[in-house]
């Protein structure tokens, strides 16, 4: 059974810093690109980030472009979003994705429950 399960979100002042993680299980991790989606309240999904297997990066957010750095560790089986300067308008729960494939994405088959984040002072 594919899991996914994230860590690190929390209550944040405006113009603060997070990292958030997600640790993966079931499946073999190194196999497949990963991604950090987010839900702010009341709005739809929104896709912050995506690298590939081998931890190249294919997309930003324009929203996030410079403020946001993910990366993975496969050894560890993790996928890690940096998050710099963060807004109000960064409050969202974020969610680790897995993609179905090991490059650009091609459709995310599995979620984690989601970690909040919350930036407001």
């Amino acid at each position: 059974e594919v899991q996914l399960v994230e860590s690190g979100g929390v209550l944040v002042q405006p113009g603060g810093s997070l990292r958030l993680s997600c640790v993966g299980s079931g499946f073999i991790f190194d196999r497949y690109a990963m991604g950090w989606v987010r839900q702010a309240p009341g709005k739809g999904l929104e896709l912050v980030s995506h690298l590939n297997w081998d931890g190249e990066v294919t997309y930003y957010g324009e929203s996030v472009k410079d403020r946001f750095t993910i990366s993975r560790d496969n050894a560890k089986n993790a996928v890690y979003l940096q998050m710099d300067s963060l807004k109000p308008d960064d409050t969202a729960r974020y969610f680790c994705v897995k993609d179905r494939n090991v490059g650009l994405p091609e459709g995310y088959d599995s979620w984690g429950q989601g970690t909040q984040v919350t930036v407001s002072s």
